[in-house]
């Protein structure tokens, strides 16, 4: 029974408060670039927002539980890059010509709740690029919001709409969506909880809409992870303030650790 005594030894040996953070129920949220999210469940199912095929980004393909397209414009309607695409909700249908109208959504999948929020892709109706959907998803307690392409800042019906935000995906690169002062003014209006993913920028090798510096300049509380693409978070955290994350949209190369080099003594 020796290894027994071993075994609660180490037990003993990690605060209890570690053991219960490594055990915590986390959803995972990845980027790939432009405004493509895939957020991961506690439960394991996968919700892919804005699926697009750029050549800058080489997107994988995944697999999905649930598809969201905000608005059908080619770097966010790309379903046929996921080798599953579950069941798709898309917040704008094109009708007869060019003509587009918005699709009410307020669904569950499962324990998945989602729901959408009309608007536009630019400050004057959509008189220059159209209508665009936000998405909700309520999932493990939290609350996730993607803006999608929104282009003007939100009524206080529309704020009132997308209700309570922990976590909030923001357009910032300007152009054809909020540049990053319009988004500082969007984040207020949100006011989300835990984080704040800046979104659809401009990255070395592209440079059709700005970076990200508008958005960071002058903010507080600003995390950097751009060596990797996922952000955990434990379904029951608590914040006093929101960070800013900034993720890579490739995850860590994976090292064969055959291909490792031997450590020198």
């Amino acid at each position: 029974m020796k290894w027994f005594a071993v075994l609660v030894a180490c037990v003993a040996f990690f605060p209890a408060s570690l053991l219960a953070q490594d055990d915590a129920k986390k959803v995972k949220l990845r980027w790939f670039g432009q405004s493509m999210f895939q957020l991961e469940t506690a439960g394991g199912k996968s919700i892919v927002f804005d699926p697009q095929m750029m050549p800058i980004f080489s997107p994988p393909r995944l697999t999905a539980d649930v598809t969201l397209i905000s608005h059908p414009h080619n770097d966010h309607n790309q379903v046929e890059i996921l080798k599953e695409k579950g069941r798709v909700f898309e917040g704008v249908k094109v009708g007869k010509g060019t003509k587009t109208d918005w699709v009410t959504v307020d669904e569950k999948v499962g324990a998945i709740r989602i729901r959408n929020l009309g608007n536009f892709h630019d400050a004057v109706n959509g008189m220059q690029r159209g209508k665009n959907s936000s998405f909700i998803v309520e999932t493990d307690g939290l609350v996730f919001c993607h803006l999608g392409d929104l282009g003007h800042e939100l009524t206080a019906d529309q704020v009132k709409t997308i209700g309570k935000v922990d976590v909030l995906m923001i357009p910032v690169g300007g152009i054809y969506t909020l540049n990053g002062d319009q988004a500082k003014k969007v984040v207020e209006q949100i006011k989300p909880r835990l984080y704040i993913l800046p979104m659809h920028y401009g990255v070395p090798g592209f440079d059709d809409i700005l970076g990200p510096s508008e958005f960071l300049d002058e903010q507080k509380n600003v995390k950097k992870m751009l060596d990797t693409n996922e952000l955990e978070i434990p379904v029951d955290l608590k914040a006093d303030n929101p960070t800013i994350v900034m993720l890579g949209w490739r995850a860590p190369a994976k090292v064969d650790p055959k291909k490792e080099p031997e450590k020198k003594p």
